[in-house]
């Protein structure tokens, strides 16, 4: 069965265009769930007006879907909580040069 790991690991693997890190690092992934049924990726992007959003919406669904087998799979777009610095992983940080007195 498929499992939380198998999906972070799918999810490490896609990146954000516009500043070279992948989403899971950027901390733009807020919940992964699942079930016998469903898998299902709650996240967010940096900013609501993202121009790579529904590309980069497409490529989270269509990456775990090829690994998810015989079960679907949902992406949920959320706004709350905003997606803030701190929600980045400190090797996103400092590979993007930034830490907390930068912010």
């Amino acid at each position: 069965m498929l499992n939380k790991e198998d999906v972070i690991n799918v999810l490490k693997n896609i990146y954000d265009p516009e500043i070279s890190v992948n989403i899971w690092d950027l901390g733009l992934i807020y919940d992964i769930s699942i079930d016998e049924k469903d898998v299902v990726i709650t996240m967010t992007f940096t900013s609501p007006t993202c121009p790579m959003m529904e590309e980069l919406l497409a490529q989270v669904r269509d990456s775990v879907a090829g690994i998810a087998g015989n079960i679907g799979v949902r992406v949920e777009l959320v706004w709350d909580p905003p997606w803030d610095l701190s929600r980045m992983s400190e090797e996103a940080r400092l590979d993007l040069d930034l830490t907390e007195q930068g912010w």
